[in-house]
């Protein structure tokens, strides 16, 4: 029997075929997929910020790209995936308001898409697919049998990546 794993915001999980893996409310956030086709595993986190440097105090890895997908990667090794094999793909990452100044701090999906690219090149892993920016918002759904990403937008066509 399938089931989907569901993680939330700022969050991380890991996932083995039959099963499928979601998140759901990706605005300026970006999930990012991890996995491994020729075992049939993947893992998921849904980053909020660029950067965990800006906050102090914060204990929660997955919030963050530079340690979010770190860890994601750490526990996707130690779960038998292998470094020659991991691919990526990743969604999200919209401008959802918009604002009149051109401040960097204010563009928080562009940010985020940027760091979450700037740490998978970091640890050489090839990004095969995106679905990213623009102004409105996805859930998505990874499935580790077929390596498939639906990308759900509301009122639009559905995307496969």
């Amino acid at each position: 029997m399938q089931t989907t794993i569901r993680i939330g915001i700022a969050d991380m999980n890991y996932c083995d075929a039959p099963n499928l893996i979601t998140t759901l409310g990706l605005g300026s956030c970006v999930g990012v997929v991890l996995y491994d086709s020729a075992i049939k595993k993947c893992g998921m986190v849904h980053i909020m910020l660029p950067d965990s440097t800006i906050i102090q105090n914060n204990s929660n890895v997955a919030k963050f790209a530079d340690t979010g997908i770190q860890a994601l990667y750490d526990g996707f090794i130690n779960r038998g995936a292998s470094k020659a094999r991991i691919q990526a793909k990743i969604a999200g990452g919209a401008q959802m308001f918009a604002f009149g100044s051109s401040n960097s701090m204010m563009r928080v999906g562009e940010n985020n898409i940027r760091a979450v690219k700037e740490k998978l090149q970091q640890l050489r892993i090839p990004l095969v697919a995106e679905d990213t920016g623009l102004n409105h918002g996805r859930t998505i759904v990874f499935d580790p049998e077929t390596s498939l990403l639906k990308v759900k937008i509301v009122g639009m066509n559905e995307k496969v990546i």
